[in-house]
């Protein structure tokens, strides 16, 4: 199955040349550029324009005979070209209020879900920042200043680390290094298919804890033009029904695959 997942990444860049071959009949559409973060497997993969993120999205342009043409910016650039008309659209606000400038807002494409994730052995409960007290995490770069509340006292207690290589946050927890991961639900289950494939060895099965109330809304695409922002969630609601939606989740994670949160 993952072997499935990673022969697609070479031929999933053709995706966004050939979605507007689904459009309905005689639909004519433009080429909309849009920013994209540098690197967010399994949602992004610059090298190939392939990724769940870019094909979701590609797809649902594509219906209404769009072409997606992907602009890849750090992440921290990516409102900033928004909003510099460099790019036609972008794939969040990074948390600028975009409505205030004269954009718009699109429906939700994909879905970012932090969690934290123990081995199911350690019998961990996680319900409150006090439920961390005397736990090592291991987590991306940033979350403490993201979820303080949380993050702050473990990093004040000197059991806070940092880890941009996802392979190695999996690898790590596996082995017990670290208590706590916390990371996107459907990024640790890539990487965790990844790791599995080099390993002679089952990794240990793990648990997730959610901790913080999720919200769609807070992670959605942005345009500039109202009737690009309109076909692009008459798309999104087409792949939806017909299941192509499903089956890009499933072709990077395999039947476990898990759209949106639980």
């Amino acid at each position: 199955m993952l072997a499935f997942a990673q022969s697609a990444l070479g031929r999933a860049s053709l995706t966004l040349l050939i979605a507007p071959c689904l459009a309905p009949a005689l639909a004519l559409g433009d080429e909309i550029t849009m920013a994209f973060g540098e690197k967010i497997p399994p949602f992004c993969f610059p090298e190939t324009n392939s990724g769940i993120e870019l094909e979701v999205i590609g797809l649902a342009l594509g219906y209404r005979g769009h072409t997606l043409k992907p602009v890849y910016y750090p992440f921290a650039r990516i409102p900033v070209a928004f909003k510099a008309h460099r790019v036609n659209a972008a794939m969040t606000d990074l948390g600028h209020d975009m409505a205030a400038v004269g954009a718009y807002y699109g429906d939700p494409a994909v879905f970012y879900n932090n969690v934290f994730i123990s081995l199911k052995e350690r019998k961990l409960v996680i319900h409150t920042p006090a439920d961390l007290r005397g736990l090592s995490v291991l987590s991306f770069a940033g979350a403490d200043k993201r979820y303080p509340e949380w993050l702050g006292p473990v990093r004040k207690a000197g059991h806070y680390f940092e880890q941009n290589d996802q392979s190695l946050q999996v690898l790590t927890l596996d082995i017990g290094h670290y208590d706590v991961v916390l990371s996107d639900s459907n990024i640790f289950k890539y990487f965790t298919m990844l790791v599995s494939q080099n390993k002679s060895v089952p990794l240990k099965p793990v648990e997730e804890h959610g901790f913080v109330n999720f919200d769609p809304m807070d992670y959605r695409p942005v345009f500039w033009d109202k009737k690009y922002r309109d076909d692009f969630n008459v798309g999104l609601k087409h792949i939806r029904e017909n299941g192509r939606y499903e089956a890009i989740y499933r072709k990077y994670l395999g039947n476990d695959a898990m759209p949106k949160p639980k």
